[in-house]
């Protein structure tokens, strides 16, 4: 059994800045316990023969080659834009005058 008390979810909930009312603390110390008491029944499974892992399944690189293909111009990507200056885009400023 957990040692997950009425306290401890009322001192959680101090340190975490979230007011709790006694049926949420009631609720949640009982929702703890249950989460404490399945990772402690995991530790008990892992044993120093079973590796740690971070994935149930093996993870491999998914990713493909980095090829250098077709880009447009500078004038391609700009023929669309309703306003540009210096080759760039041109937007209504959206921040105050401080920038």
């Amino acid at each position: 059994m957990s040692e997950i008390t009425p306290d401890l979810v009322r001192h959680l909930g101090v340190l975490a800045r979230i007011e709790l009312d006694d049926h949420e603390v009631e609720r949640l110390t009982g929702q703890l316990s249950v989460i404490v008491d399945n990772i402690a029944k995991v530790s008990e499974v892992a044993t120093p023969d079973v590796p740690a892992t971070s994935h149930p399944i093996a993870l491999e690189n998914v990713f493909r080659p980095d090829v250098v293909g077709e880009t447009l111009t500078v004038a391609q990507v700009l023929q669309n834009a309703p306003d540009a200056t210096d080759d760039r885009f041109k937007v209504t400023a959206i921040l105050g005058e401080e920038q």
